[in-house]
């Protein structure tokens, strides 16, 4: 099929129904560990172990990561380049409602598919309006798909962007079909490659294995709930604080606030949600100078274990990274802003009534390290609560039984090509001179190709965030979102950036 233009001039588009160009397959492959999901049941957390989210995930990888991270999300110029995965979901991902954006490398095992509501839109992937500005390495692969890749009509995807002085590009790599617009920012591609998403397989086992090992640690806190806040009280010493949390942190029709105490500076800190139907509902969250929360972003990781549904619900610019380890799960993201990575071993719908995003931050905190280690005889867990107090204040302090129910085994719908056997890469870290390690074609320095530059909503309900969701309705922050931008263009909060093992 020839390459048909849709909307501005300066994009290329995809259209319906044709072949697009294929790149030859990448001699990258993810190195996969031992499945934590098939050790035995005796198997217990290393006293004093940690290991840090290897590439592709976790920090940011390549030469060009930023020292600092802009806080809060802006539409300034690009802060620096992050070859690591922000979004990963080893199912399928959903775009509904009045979603607007996802922030930098994005990879997808199923299908992707674009289905705004009211008329659809663009939805924007790799680069975004407001976000950290931390884009991946230009001529990357900012999406990878290994299944189809669905744009309804009167939606349309958008790939690269500008800032005030450079414009990034980077390729749609996708294993299925393609149909509908994308409008790619030259020299960027839509290349049709059967193994795009093989070097990723192992990913999503990797991610059961982390959320499982990571629900398995003893709680070092406890969590007090109540109709209107949860509180997360550490002990004020422990370099990793885990809490355990046996009921949902709001409803779906309620928000509540989000409180942590006792948290040593520079823990990594680790909330395990364990409820099955599993929801956040707060207007914690801003991304502002003095938020407690956006802190400790850059180590807090908020766990979904073994929920088969997974809600993210409210007004906040959330902060924290989210990983769900069963691959049969759906997690629902309908928050104005979620400020961390998304690693999901099941399917993803990103949804909200307003321009609602995913903006790109590292994690960088160090997770707890599982080994197999063998015992005569288990031990009895303590029994976990089925069911909240008939108080409703209920505070949890026993750890997560170790010899919980099995976890699920069922893989997501979508059927997946065996693991590749390809060597495992050498991967870089944050401040490498190695090129990121994406397979990509690199471009002489200079190189300015024409694209669009992400554009501006309207507000509505307290600060903005300027949308570039083609026409989509603003963000609303309600709450948590007050003197965002107007703070944010008086300069961002350098965010602290950890130190980390390679």
């Amino acid at each position: 099929m020839g390459q048909g233009s849709t909307g501005t001039p300066e994009h290329r588009t995809t259209a319906t129904g044709g072949p697009v160009a294929v790149r030859g397959r990448r001699a990258v492959r993810i190195g996969v560990a031992a499945a934590v999901a098939a050790l035995p049941m005796a198997a217990v957390l290393t006293a004093g172990s940690a290991a840090p989210l290897a590439p592709p995930l976790g920090a940011c990888t390549g030469p060009d990561c930023p020292a600092t991270w802009p806080t809060p999300p802006h539409n300034g110029d690009f802060a620096g380049r992050d070859a690591t995965v922000n979004v990963f979901t080893g199912g399928d991902y959903t775009v509904t409602g009045r979603a607007a954006e996802a922030e930098g490398r994005i990879v997808v095992l199923g299908d992707l598919t674009v289905e705004k509501s009211q008329g659809g839109g663009a939805f924007n992937m790799g680069v975004v309006g407001v976000g950290s500005r931390v884009v991946p390495p230009g001529g990357s692969d900012f999406v990878t798909v290994g299944g189809d890749v669905d744009v309804k009509s009167g939606n349309r995807i958008l790939i690269g962007g500008s800032d005030s002085t450079h414009r990034v590009f980077g390729n749609l790599r996708h294993a299925g079909d393609l149909t509908g617009t994308v409008n790619i920012d030259p020299t960027g591609r839509a290349i049709k490659d059967a193994d795009a998403a093989a070097p990723f397989r192992g990913v999503r086992t990797r991610i059961e294995e982390i959320s499982t090992c990571a629900s398995r640690a003893a709680a070092t806190g406890t969590v007090t709930v109540t109709n209107s806040e949860a509180t997360f009280a550490g002990d004020g010493t422990s370099r990793r604080q885990v809490f355990n949390v046996d009921r949902n942190l709001g409803s779906a029709t309620r928000q509540i606030g989000l409180v942590f105490t006792g948290i040593p500076a520079g823990a990594t800190v680790v909330v395990n949600v364990l409820p099955d139907d599993a929801i956040i509902n707060t207007y914690t969250g801003t991304g502002l100078p003095g938020d407690r929360i956006t802190e400790l972003r850059p180590g807090l990781l908020w766990n979904f274990p073994t929920a088969t549904t997974a809600r993210l619900l409210g007004g906040a610019q959330f902060q924290g990274s989210v990983m769900a380890g069963n691959p049969a799960s759906t997690t629902t993201i309908a928050m104005p802003g979620v400020n961390g990575r998304v690693y999901l071993a099941g399917n993803l719908v990103q949804t909200g009534s307003g321009g609602y995003e995913i903006h790109s931050y590292p994690f960088d905190g160090d997770l707890p390290d599982c080994t197999a280690t063998p015992s005569p005889s288990p031990t009895s867990p303590s029994p976990s609560p089925t069911s909240p107090s008939p108080n409703p204040t209920s505070t949890t302090t026993s750890p997560k039984p170790t010899t919980t129910s099995p976890k699920p085994t069922t893989t997501s719908p979508k059927p997946t090509s065996p693991r590749p056997t390809s060597p495992t890469p050498t991967w870089t870290r944050s401040g490498s001179s190695s090129a990121a390690p994406t397979g990509a074609t690199t471009h002489p320095t200079g190189h300015r190709p024409t694209g669009h530059r992400p554009t501006s909503g309207s507000p509505t309900g307290g600060a903005e965030l300027p949308s570039t969701g083609g026409g989509n309705a603003p963000v609303v922050l309600g709450l948590a979102g007050a003197g965002l931008l107007a703070l944010g263009g008086l300069g961002v909060l350098a965010a602290r950036r950890r130190g980390r093992h390679s």
